[in-house]
């Protein structure tokens, strides 16, 4: 019985010696992870808000294979002979209004800072006065490291020709200090804009004229319906620096320009103003036309934009082309860049960083 209560005795004291000493480390050893109490009830009250009714089926998710990336893993590409730190373009879309200098100086500013090119809007109002050219005379924000074009649509360029006058292009370059020219096509636009132009020639004719005596790179583009098949083809076989898809989803300047014209307009017209192409059906294309050995491809860089609604559309479309490719986000750029730059620098930030983590953790299936 003794030793009974000996032993009952022991445990006691060994009970007490190791409250003691934990009480010691408590005080000792600080608290590592002080919102712990406050994640876990987070994560209680939204467990049943947080299922997912419905995968994004484009990627595989592999989270074995990177450590947490920054925007400074995101791999640089060669494009229009500079060097980008992130596949994106900037596609400007306005001049010659209030708000033009803020948005274009904001634009140029981002584009400098982070490392990706930038298009202008329309520089038609360029081509015979400098009364606007403050609003697009963007380089100085930018820097001369980062590709800058000026645009045109190809109804100016068609004019110029008519009118002897296609030099103009050479002194608007240097009036912007910009490496080369985008030429927007737009048929249907300027059918339904109000005030629109009429083509003489078909497009390509006055493309083709356009390459035969420029000494400066070209870029081609649609305005918000992209391009079918066919001229897809017919475009990659020209030596233009770039094609600029403009996909159906964004922007659409044709619906744009009916939405100006009057009701009757409206009601004829609108089943035509919906037509177009997205960008992930013209990627398919391009990827056959260059695995097609009877095309002698010239064109082999694309930059794809239309319907880009963030970085994981972005990362997908350029992961899926099998040529070099930068998107674009126009609309998204603009709506961030008319105000203040950090807010505008913000948003590209946290595109940057979810580019970042789709570089590091998905593969497109």
């Amino acid at each position: 019985m003794i030793a009974g209560i000996f032993k009952l005795f022991s445990l006691i004291l060994r009970l007490k010696f190791m409250a003691t000493l934990n009480y010691e480390n408590k005080k000792i050893i600080p608290d590592n992870d002080p919102t712990a109490e406050s994640r876990k009830k987070d994560h209680i009250e939204l467990a049943f808000r947080s299922r997912i009714t419905q995968l994004d089926t484009r990627f595989y998710y592999e989270p074995f294979l990177s450590a947490h990336p920054t925007i400074t893993d995101i791999p640089p590409i060669n494009f229009l002979n500079k060097t980008f730190h992130a596949p994106m373009w900037v596609s400007s879309m306005t001049g010659g209004t209030e708000k033009a200098r803020t948005i274009n100086k904001n634009l140029a500013r981002a584009c400098g800072e982070f490392g990706f090119g930038m298009g202008l809007g329309s520089c038609r109002q360029l081509l015979y006065s400098d009364e606007f050219l403050p609003d697009f005379d963007v380089r100085q924000f930018m820097g001369n490291e980062i590709p800058l074009f000026a645009n045109l649509g190809v109804a100016q360029i068609e004019k110029l020709f008519e009118q002897k006058e296609i030099g103009r292009i050479e002194i608007l370059l240097k009036k912007l200090n910009a490496d080369g020219l985008i030429v927007h096509v737009n048929p249907l636009q300027e059918w339904l804009q109000p005030e629109g132009d009429r083509f003489l020639y078909p497009p390509i004719e006055t493309i083709k004229k356009l390459l035969n005596i420029a000494q400066f790179p070209i870029i081609v583009k649609e305005v918000g319906q992209g391009f079918g098949p066919e001229s897809i083809k017919t475009l990659l076989q020209l030596p233009i620096a770039a094609l600029d898809l403009a996909a159906a989803g964004g922007t659409n300047f044709s619906k744009l320009e009916l939405l100006r014209s009057s009701e009757e307009q409206q009601n004829l017209f609108n089943a035509i103003a919906q037509l177009g192409h997205t960008a992930e059906e013209m990627v398919n294309w391009i990827n056959f036309a260059h695995e097609s050995s009877h095309l002698n491809i010239k064109c082999r860089q694309i930059i794809i934009s239309g319907g880009i609604t963030d970085f994981l559309d972005g990362y997908y479309l350029t992961q899926k082309i099998k040529i070099p490719a930068v998107y674009g986000q126009a609309s998204a750029f603009l709506k961030y860049a008319q105000g203040d730059y950090s807010v505008l620098q913000k948003f590209i930030s946290s595109q940057l960083e979810g580019l970042a983590l789709a570089y590091a953790f998905l593969k497109i299936r």
